[in-house]
């Protein structure tokens, strides 16, 4: 297999060709190596790796042969280290398996790498300290979003064609704005969490992957949905495979739509204009469109998110091992500091604030079918847009200013209600746009045939970034 035309598919495609022999697993694995120790350097997006070894995993699994990496942000993969971007954090090995690793490994997925995040997770732009910028493909003056950045890098530019994230307030659909890709953040309770938590952020934290097609999205999620054992939210399990759901006609729905954020920042002409198009696209597809948006109060949605910040502090705090303070980030700093002073009072206050945004949402998609908004209110960032080494900040300045960046995102991990980022479109640069499709709790299998129509409708498929692992 030549390095262009392992770039140019899917996980979906590859899983095809290894099953009908015309090409093994260890020749994809040998090509995604090379792959990756092209992209790896010249987009600063892995920690770690190509490993020496792939990770155990079942080569018959429904993936089986697939290249993969994980994210930075352990524990997460038995005997894998982790620093959760942060210079702060030595030492630190994962004992064992994160319950969705066992699933990656039972679908097949060869794990190849560890590709890099902002420090703590808590940042829509992922150039920590530790590593420095990871670069984006279309343009490597810019960032690849976060925080799974390295993780969008990798896949825009073909090294892997998927790839674990993770989204607590934005965290897989900035980045597939960013960087042109499909980023599915399921419902709460869809994927696990455990073994050692049964919620992780208040709930607010979900994992999957990002991805180049809707098919390998469908697919993947497949393959790792099983209800969650003993986990704080489980979901049922689907009634039926989401890859069918892609060949199935949604039926005309009713779609609310909007280009204007809750908290009234404003939202970059060209972005606005790609979701209206969106809009019209539905429908032409068939489906009636309204602008309407829920009442949401953009107090109540940092306070929320505030709520996330606080357990990742408290993780820190609890850890065996403490870090280094001194080698921390600013924004790190306070977050533990505020975590330090937090009360039961404050934790009830972060509550009832969810509940001000979980109810409207709630109440919104019982009417409307899906949400239409931007993913980002702004085009992809440059380099040292958002500062999180500002000492200046408090948590809720620092969530308020990722919150100008990217004001779409965060009320649906509060909510627990899955969403999906796509790349239809581009800016008049050539710098991608996403587009947020939002659904009631649990319907993946909606948002997925709306996907799919829109893929259809509006192919991407042949959209080249700057740099891409090609051979070219």
């Amino acid at each position: 297999m030549e390095l262009h035309e392992y770039a140019a598919l899917d996980a979906v495609g590859l899983r095809a060709l290894i099953r009908a022999g015309e090409v093994t697993a260890g020749e994809v694995e040998q090509v995604a190596r090379t792959a990756l120790a092209i992209a790896g350097p010249e987009l600063n997006a892995l920690t770690l790796g190509p490993f020496g070894t792939a990770l155990d995993h079942d080569p018959d699994g429904p993936l089986g042969g697939v290249p993969f990496v994980v994210k930075d942000s352990g524990p997460f993969a038995r005997r894998v280290p982790f620093t959760l971007g942060s210079r702060a954090i030595r030492g630190a090995v994962a004992l064992v398996d994160h319950d969705l690793m066992t699933r990656f490994r039972s679908a097949g997925l060869v794990t190849l790498g560890q590709s890099t995040a902002p420090e703590l997770g808590l940042s829509f732009a992922t150039e920590p300290v530790a590593t420095g910028p990871t670069r984006n493909p279309w343009d490597p003056e810019h960032g690849a979003g976060g925080s799974s950045g390295g993780a969008a890098a990798l896949v825009a530019a073909g090294a892997v064609p998927l790839a674990h994230a993770n989204d607590g307030a934005g965290s897989i659909r900035v980045p597939a704005s960013c960087c042109g890709l499909v980023g599915l953040k399921p419902s709460r309770g869809r994927t696990p969490c455990g073994p050692y938590a049964g919620e992780v952020g208040f709930g607010l934290v979900v994992e999957f992957a990002l991805t180049r097609t809707v098919r390998d999205a469908a697919a993947l999620l497949d393959a790792v949905c099983a209800p969650p054992v003993g986990d704080k939210f489980a979901l049922p399990a689907p009634t039926r495979p989401y890859a069918e759901e892609l060949c199935t006609d949604p039926g005309r729905l009713q779609v609310a739509l909007t280009t204007t954020a809750w908290s009234g920042v404003p939202v970059d002409a060209e972005v606005a204009a790609v979701t209206t198009t969106v809009g019209q696209t539905l429908e032409w597809l068939g489906h009636t469109v309204s602008e309407a948006t829920p009442g949401l109060d953009p107090d109540a949605i940092v306070e929320g998110a505030v709520l996330a910040a606080v357990a990742t502090g408290a993780a820190l705090l609890l850890a065996p091992v403490r870090p280094d303070r001194s080698r921390l980030a600013a924004v790190s700093r306070q977050v533990l500091a505020e975590t330090e002073s937090f009360t039961v009072l404050d934790v009830q206050r972060a509550a009832d604030a969810q509940h001000r945004v979980t109810r409207p949402v709630g109440l919104f998609l019982n009417r409307y079918d899906l949400l239409v908004t931007p993913t980002l209110g702004r085009l992809p960032a440059r380099h040292g847009t958002l500062d999180y080494d500002n000492p200046h900040h408090t948590v809720r300045s620092w969530l308020r200013r990722l919150f100008e960046y990217g004001p779409f995102t965060a009320p649906f991990n509060i909510s627990g209600h899955p969403a999906i980022s796509l790349p239809l479109g581009q800016s008049r640069t050539g710098l991608p746009i996403g587009v947020q499709l939002v659904a009631g709790r649990g319907r993946e299998d909606l948002l997925l045939r709306v996907a799919a129509q829109l893929e259809q409708a509006v192919p991407w498929a042949g959209r080249r970034p700057a740099v891409v692992v090609d051979g070219g």
